[in-house]
């Protein structure tokens, strides 16, 4: 497995990095309830196979149900052995306002201390706001919320969950953050404009959507009629795969990697097939520079309707 550092943080990550989102709580395409995941043991055993092929990242919140839960289990016995990213409750009331200072303090202190709890270890090594919206990253309090964490050891590095390249932008701008996760893949490109930037700036850039949800996979088929014009355009990209890159989701793993900005990619797993199918795409040959901007030739032209919580939201994704 090879290896890249996260941007100026001075960590040290595996380029596949171990999405926790579907260990933890019902979720992609085809997952309706608890009987379609895998059980903790079942679990527990995929993240230890991870590990044992080379996989150090693995990407966890606060809100993925028993996801954090699950890695304190398997890790308690090998934490030197992996890096922990986590994302904190999110901050917004149920008005969709931010609280002040002291309350902001308190929600932040006390989801890293349940963080810390689930997770069986007495620091994370990335901590990052999940869904930092525009109002968030113009708050005032955050930064120094988040450096306090820092100089007392309970986390290594900050970081920020970011949806739009707005975010994306004033995350980086702000000097704030160590660490950003960000959409994209095949599809949606927008976000790579921002790479150069992020790199001069010694912020590392943790990419997640790689695979779209699972429709950049062997999943991609079949969708909702509201979805056709996206699958007919996910097709053009057959004509990228050949001997070297096997299928669509080698391709769009390597896309992504192709990027040296990148520091790592997630990919949600919860299959011990699927866990072999990144491994493959990932420890093998990579992307050629011709099939790279073939790639980036064919980005879907409208990607802002690639919002895909809005598709859940109308029932295209089951």
């Amino acid at each position: 497995m090879r290896k890249r550092v996260l941007g100026a943080t001075g960590i040290t990550v595996s380029e596949l990095a171990f999405g926790g989102v579907e260990i933890g709580l019902p979720y992609g395409i085809g997952v309706k309830g608890a009987e379609d995941m895998l059980s903790e043991k079942e679990a527990i055993h995929l993240l230890h196979a991870a590990t044992d092929s080379g996989v150090t990242f693995f990407d966890t919140a606060r809100l993925y149900g028993a996801s954090e839960t699950i890695m304190g289990k398997a890790f308690r016995d090998r934490r030197h052995q992996v890096v922990i990213g986590t994302k904190c409750r999110h901050l917004r009331d149920g008005n969709g306002e931010l609280p002040d200072g002291d309350m902001l303090k308190k929600i932040i202190k006390t989801s890293l201390l349940e963080s810390l709890t689930a997770l069986q270890t007495d620091y994370v090594d990335v901590f990052m706001l999940h869904q930092a919206d525009l109002g968030i990253l113009a708050n005032e309090d955050l930064p120094q919320i988040f450096a306090d964490l820092k100089a007392q050891g309970a986390i290594r590095s900050t970081g920020v969950s970011t949806y739009s390249v707005e975010e994306t932008q004033k995350a980086i701008e702000s000097g704030v953050w160590d660490v950003i996760q960000l959409p994209f893949n095949l599809m949606d490109q927008r976000q790579a404009a921002l790479f150069a930037q992020a790199r001069e700036k010694g912020v590392g850039i943790v990419i997640r959507s790689v695979l779209l949800k699972g429709l950049l996979t062997s999943k991609g088929q079949q969708l909702h009629p509201a979805l056709a014009d996206v699958e007919n355009h996910i097709r053009r990209f057959d004509e990228l795969v050949q001997e070297s890159v096997p299928d669509l989701s080698t391709l769009a793993i390597r896309f992504a990697l192709a990027f040296p900005e990148v520091s790592s990619i997630l990919v949600g797993i919860d299959k011990l097939a699927y866990l072999h199918q990144a491994l493959a795409a990932v420890n093998g040959p990579e992307l050629s520079t011709e099939t790279a901007d073939q790639a980036k030739k064919l980005a879907y032209p409208n990607p802002a309707f690639l919002d895909l919580p809005h598709w859940d939201r109308m029932g295209w994704l089951t």
